[in-house]
């Protein structure tokens, strides 16, 4: 079971390379139309270097290169048939782009319980950076187990 004693562990670091096919795919995937997220010329055209990631293709990547079930059973101590994803936010400070190097650094933020115990929530931080060490941003999901 996850307690405080959690807070502030890191659970892993991981990178992810940022493909200009998967791109288009999540950009097709998701039904975004902007070109600049498909189109090579219509993002220089835009004034980007090259195709940007959309905003939430970030949570695609970070969970790359982890054993999520690993991460949730046992250094969250969770039981995977009693868990739900509950909520999920994004901060963003730099734009990622196709070809970066991202790497991917979470940790434990805060362990807290509700309903008298009978359900336990823990935040996840994940600090993003590209192969320069610039900050792109950070990731804020919460778990919860009932």
């Amino acid at each position: 079971m996850a307690d405080k004693s959690l807070i502030g562990r890191c659970t892993g670091r991981t990178t992810a390379e940022v493909e200009k096919g998967r791109l288009r795919f999540f950009a097709k995937a998701i039904g975004e139309t902007d070109p600049i997220y498909t189109d090579e010329e219509a993002a220089r055209a835009a004034g980007y270097p090259t195709l940007p990631v959309p905003p939430t293709f970030l949570a695609c990547l970070e969970s790359e290169g982890r054993d999520m079930q690993e991460m949730i059973t046992d250094v969250l101590g969770f039981d995977l048939g009693r868990i739900l994803h509950a909520e999920q936010a994004f901060d963003y400070h730099a734009m990622a782009f196709a070809g970066d190097l991202l790497t991917f650094e979470t940790r434990v933020a805060d362990v807290y319980e509700k309903k008298g115990g009978a359900l336990t929530f823990v935040v996840l931080e994940t600090r993003v950076s590209n192969q320069r060490g610039e900050h792109i941003a950070d990731i804020r999901a919460s778990l919860v187990q009932r």
